[in-house]
């Protein structure tokens, strides 16, 4: 009987610092057992090899060339499944801070003089990637966690939908037994975000940033009133959030 060909998986980075796919190498006790089970044919991290027969594609980093537009859609017509990996890939994550500024500023803050030729400076908004392309599942974070990248990976090969968190970080940390930063006096923004980090950053005495994206159906409204309850404003803690470009997946809602 012959053996069952493995699935082939490729990994991809645009505009980000690879920190993700540095995630995926550091699993030094689990890939072992994963390279018994795939094939992987494109990682620029860790091989030379390139291929371009993959089954899944891991995209890491957001879209901020024109260049990386057509690149990423011929990824997406040669995958079977696209998995945005991090929170740069899926909700537009540190690079979207340039929007707040015109393009020109930015390039000019950037490139210097070079930017007076701005035609050669390929670069236009950083969004997510699925402004672009279809993506079938997210693994959220800056940077992903090793444990639900495994727990993707693993579903993903059984044929089974990945079970990513829908619930708010408020979860994790009153499993972590954390005090409310709220209680603090500090402005948060995990009422309103994905968990599944186990509330890393709470847990070390820091406030939640947002960098996992907002869960589903944010509940808002009790989100403002409890900032108003502590004393604080909404537009401290959206202007937090945004810091990860998680909001705007909330205003494309609008």
């Amino acid at each position: 009987m012959k053996n069952k060909q493995k699935p082939k998986i490729a990994f991809f980075s645009f505009t980000c610092c690879e920190g993700c796919q540095l995630q995926v190498l550091s699993c030094e006790d689990e890939l072992p057992d994963v390279l018994s089970l795939v094939d992987i044919v494109n990682f620029r991290e860790a091989i030379d090899e390139k291929r371009d027969d993959y089954e899944i594609a891991f995209i890491e980093g957001s879209i901020s060339r024109t260049q990386e537009i057509e690149e990423i859609k011929k990824i997406r017509e040669k995958a079977k499944i696209v998995v945005a990996l991090g929170a740069c890939s899926a909700t537009g994550g540190l690079n979207c801070l340039k929007n707040r500024f015109p393009m020109e500023e930015a390039q000019r803050v950037v490139y210097g003089n070079k930017a007076k030729n701005s035609k050669l400076i390929d670069t236009i908004p950083a969004r997510p990637i699925h402004t672009v392309i279809p993506v079938d599942y997210y693994i959220h974070g800056c940077p992903i966690t090793k444990s639900e990248f495994l727990d993707v990976l693993k579903s993903l090969l059984l044929g089974k939908k990945p079970d990513i968190p829908n619930y708010p970080v408020c979860v994790d940390c009153k499993m972590a037994g954390n005090v409310c930063v709220f209680e603090k006096g500090m402005t948060c923004a995990g009422p309103i975000t994905r968990a599944g980090c186990s509330a890393i950053c709470v847990t070390y005495g820091c406030v939640c940033w947002g960098c996992r994206g907002l869960v589903d159906d944010p509940n808002i409204t009790a989100h403002e009133d409890t900032l108003k309850r502590y004393g604080l404003t909404v537009d401290g803690v959206l202007r937090g959030f945004d810091l990860y470009g998680g909001w705007e997946k909330y205003k494309e809602k609008q």
